[in-house]
């Protein structure tokens, strides 16, 4: 499996940990189902907030919020099917997440214009902001040495909790 990051925006003051993998055993994950509906962003983005401020990550709840509308909305957008997994992880470094859908085809970052931006298309230029580029996508879903969903691609983002930035 191959994981890919995507670096090219905001240049990052100090690493973050390796990504691989995934889902480390120390994380605590919690999983929501999004069917390829409208209110599906907005349902997504209230469950990460809501885990998020129940953990008290409350200085992450905007950025995770914002990241995770933009991650299910291109799943319900462009990938056609049964709809997209999420999967939230929280670590004391780090948050991430997980969007999986059944499309093999990885998203693509539009190009700004002459004519300024199309409608839609900012999207993943907002991820890689507030991520400060620690996002990327993966063709299948590691599951203990072995795949889950070998069909389809993973989209995912990292969140540094605040006192691991402090630490820095």
């Amino acid at each position: 499996m191959t994981e890919t990051a995507h670096d090219f925006a905001v240049p990052t003051s100090a690493p973050v940990p390796n990504p691989t993998p995934w889902l480390s055993p120390a994380a605590t994950t919690y999983t929501l189902f999004c069917p390829p509906l409208d209110t599906s962003p907005c349902i997504a983005r209230d469950f990460v907030a809501t885990v998020l401020r129940a953990l008290g990550h409350d200085a992450l709840v905007d950025a995770a919020a914002l990241c995770t509308s933009e991650l299910v909305t291109n799943a319900c957008v462009h990938a056609k099917g049964g709809g997209s997994v999420l999967w939230l992880a929280v670590e004391a470094w780090r948050v991430r997440v997980i969007v999986y859908d059944g499309d093999e085809n990885p998203p693509v970052i539009r190009e700004l214009t002459s004519d300024g931006w199309e409608e839609g298309g900012r999207g993943l230029y907002l991820v890689d902001a507030l991520t400060e580029g620690h996002w990327g996508t993966a063709a299948a879903l590691p599951d203990g040495g072995g795949l889950v969903h070998p069909d389809g691609k993973a989209v995912w983002f990292d969140l540094a909790a605040p006192s691991a930035s402090m630490a820095r």
